[in-house]
């Protein structure tokens, strides 16, 4: 099978050509660096994770690019709300992000991924600033001022998007459907109400540049098209992001782009994924159920997180629930125990199974990959035969990387702390609340120090003393296994 993927341009599911034989350029969104990744943030970065592996694997040579947005409105909003320098709040939240991405298992740039990681092919990712392509911006705007696709007003340039006839084809909106539903800002230096910002003027007390067009700072839009142009080039392979940025951003990235180089093709293939809710409804900080990615790590680990972005198809809306997250803390247990029954073996070929393959080549499957590694869990269950003992570990480890899962050894993970953040003295209350609070926050050190005793107690034959610590252990969620090799422990 050949690896199918669905373009919001032309709305249907097609087979994926690179622009050049073997080698492959995508492009992301990244964040708006003024706070903390909320967990929609954290979904597109989890899907082109896997999409960026799975090209590798096919034997692409791939250059993936996800930018930081540094310079934003929005960015000068919270740096004045902190009483904070902006290049200090946009170091910060950039280092927050990065930490929170690591988190769950995300490549990153100037990374070295192992041949197990991404299978046959090369991979860089780079990972540009807005701040780092200032001219770049400008000269693109003076390019469109030149070719009559921007206008100058009120020291604002906007691009005329009257002077582009299929201005909407991305999105497929009329042109009623684009001044209603759009984010634009109504504005009487404005030509047509549907004319977006590619400049705007900066006071003294914001961060600004100088330009032909007075001192000033790039609109939102014109950062990305600058980006992925200094990066990959005017015409690349695949651009994702959410499906809430298809109108306006994509929409005018593209007008952007194709006016600047006289209609050249911008993106080839338009990835988007669905937008994601919680607990049925619209995130919200107003609803009280707003969740950055450090609200739901102290809730599970990075991988459980991880897997729950992957049990739905990334075309579709994922509802992301408390039940949901312990499901995938439950289902990474099974993966880990199959794993641990396979301890012993020398892994086979570490290749991911064909079926996980075909799935994922068929519009990233990613529900359908997540069941075939599971039935592959309960062939390890079953299996006698060294030979395909070997077989299935070498295929778990395989399927499991190609989806950033099962980095661990099962030893790690079922000893890990995976309470990241949480303060001891907020489990309490979190309890009280009715959050779940998925593991203890007893040291390693402490809980083999109990064990020892247990082992030196029974040996006197204090057994109730034994037990107590058995039962004292299992309260703060810490399971003990007895077997012939001693005693071994998980956290529950």
């Amino acid at each position: 099978m050949t690896l199918h993927l669905y373009n919001t341009a032309h709305r249907k599911k097609e087979e994926f050509v690179p622009m050049e034989p073997g080698k492959v350029g995508m492009y992301v969104c990244g964040p708006t660096v003024y706070d903390r990744a909320h967990i929609g943030n954290a979904r597109p970065v989890v899907i082109f994770d896997v999409l960026a592996r799975l090209l590798c694997h096919l034997g692409y040579e791939v250059t993936y690019v996800r930018n930081i947005t540094d310079v934003d409105d929005k960015i000068i909003e919270a740096a004045a709300k902190n009483d904070e320098n902006i290049d200090k709040l946009t170091a910060r939240t950039t280092a927050a992000f990065h930490e929170d991405m690591d988190e769950l298992n995300a490549l990153k740039a100037n990374q070295e991924p192992s041949a197990i990681e991404l299978g046959n092919g090369n991979f860089k990712m780079i990972e540009p600033r807005a701040t780092e392509h200032i001219d770049g911006m400008i000269r693109m705007i003076s390019t469109l001022i030149e070719k009559g696709h921007a206008y100058e007003a009120e020291g604002h340039v906007l691009f005329d998007v009257t002077s582009m006839a299929d201005y909407g084809k991305l999105s497929g909106r009329n042109r009623d459907d684009m001044i209603a539903g759009a984010r634009v800002e109504v504005a009487p230096y404005k030509k047509d109400p549907a004319d977006f910002v590619l400049w705007k003027p900066s006071t003294d007390d914001m961060p600004g540049w100088d330009s032909p067009f007075g001192r000033g700072r790039p609109g939102w839009h014109i950062e990305c098209s600058v980006m992925s142009e200094a990066t990959l080039g005017i015409t690349f392979d695949i651009h994702g992001g959410g499906r809430d940025l298809i109108f306006p951003h994509h929409e005018n990235e593209v007008a952007q782009s194709c006016c600047a180089h006289d209609g050249a093709e911008f993106a080839r293939y338009w990835v988007h994924n669905g937008f994601l809710t919680v607990e049925g409804d619209k995130m919200s900080k107003s609803l009280g159920n707003f969740r950055t990615v450090q609200d739901v790590l102290e809730e599970a680990p990075g991988e459980a997180i991880r897997l729950n972005m992957l049990s739905a198809h990334y075309r579709q809306p994922l509802d992301w629930t408390a039940e949901g997250v312990t499901r995938a803390k439950a289902n990474l247990d099974r993966l880990y125990n199959a794993l641990k029954h396979l301890e012993d073996v020398e892994a086979g070929s570490i290749e991911p199974a064909a079926e996980v393959i075909a799935a994922l080549e068929d519009d990233l499957n990613s529900p359908q990959a997540l069941t075939e590694l599971y039935a592959l869990a309960g062939e390890a269950n079953k299996a006698s035969n060294a030979a395909e003992k070997a077989r299935i570990k070498g295929q778990l480890l395989g399927s499991g990387h190609l989806l950033g899962l099962l980095d661990k050894s099962p030893k790690e993970w079922f000893q890990s702390i995976t309470v990241h953040h949480l303060k001891a003295e907020s489990i309490e209350a979190r309890s009280e609340l009715g959050s779940p609070v998925l593991t203890s926050v007893i040291s390693k050190e402490n809980i083999e120090a109990l064990i020892a005793e247990r082992d030196e107690t029974k040996k006197q034959k204090n057994y109730k003393r034994a037990d107590e610590i058995r039962d004292n252990l299992k309260a703060e969620g810490i399971v003990l296994e007895d077997g012939p090799g001693g005693t071994t422990w998980k956290r529950a």
